[in-house]
């Protein structure tokens, strides 16, 4: 049975070739897909995507929308643009934890499901960040190791996040209004002290002592003023008395007429 033997031989070549190309196609994909250092995982029946130590600088695009955890701990990122996380549905998880991030859009966060429960900012270079970058979340959220600015910004901030427990001793004024503050704690310092209160005292201060000044200023012209214009009337009066007197009483009266 020839005939029999050479569909059987070319079949199983096709079959063999047809699989070799479905191979080669899912490596392509996955080669082109996943930026450098980045792999899919499943831990605790989740799906994970790690990209720690991917020596990454901006976040990667084609993260796969059915991922719930998401790792971007230790690299290199810097800025966190607006709608930096969108179309993860299902993100529960979302660690950025030791990047040198030290500017974070308002809309950043935009886009990210009710179900993100930790959001991980801790050792990063942020110095202040807008109090609504944290608007759409309901994630409890790792501020730790920072340069924080303690001032009133840090504190509308504080308020509208729910901090993940153990860490809110970690976020310390690196700068702040007073330079007393600086060092400390930032919760402990918050709970007797408003900076919201104590940024305006600081600019009500400063106006006064500018309103002050220009007082000061034209006070002291008009006393300039007043005593120039009596030293030259004394003068003047001194100078008539010199004079004979018919051309002294004309002139006399001519002052007088003047000053009144």
């Amino acid at each position: 049975m020839p005939f029999v033997d050479w569909f059987f031989y070319h079949s199983v070549a096709m079959w063999l070739l047809l699989q070799s190309f479905v191979l080669i196609a899912f490596c392509f994909h996955s080669a082109t897909t996943f930026p450098k250092g980045c792999y899919p995982s499943s831990e605790d029946g989740l799906k994970t995507f790690r990209c720690s130590k991917a020596q990454l600088s901006v976040i990667p695009k084609d993260i796969p929308n059915d991922t719930n955890k998401l790792f971007l701990d230790y690299n290199q990122i810097s800025f966190l643009p607006n709608d930096a996380f969108q179309n993860l549905p299902l993100l529960m998880e979302l660690d950025l934890s030791h990047n040198v991030i030290s500017r974070v859009e308002v809309g950043a966060f935009r886009g990210l499901p009710e179900g993100l429960h930790s959001l991980d900012l801790s050792s990063n270079k942020l110095e202040s960040v807008n109090k609504d970058v944290f608007n759409p979340l309901k994630a409890k959220a790792n501020l730790s190791s920072n340069p924080w600015l303690c001032d009133c910004t840090l504190q509308q901030l504080i308020e509208r996040v729910e901090l993940v427990a153990g860490t809110s001793d970690g976020i310390v004024c690196y700068a702040s209004v007073r330079k007393e503050h600086i060092g400390k704690p930032f919760l402990q310092l918050v709970g007797d002290i408003d900076f919201c209160n104590i940024y305006k005292k600081t600019t009500d201060v400063a106006m006064l002592v500018t309103m002050f000044g220009w007082f000061a200023m034209v006070i002291s012209y008009l006393i300039y003023y007043v005593r120039q214009n009596q030293e030259d009337a004394r003068r003047h009066l001194e100078y008539l008395k010199s004079l004979p007197s018919k051309q002294k009483k004309s002139e006399e009266s001519s002052t007088i007429s003047t000053v009144v």
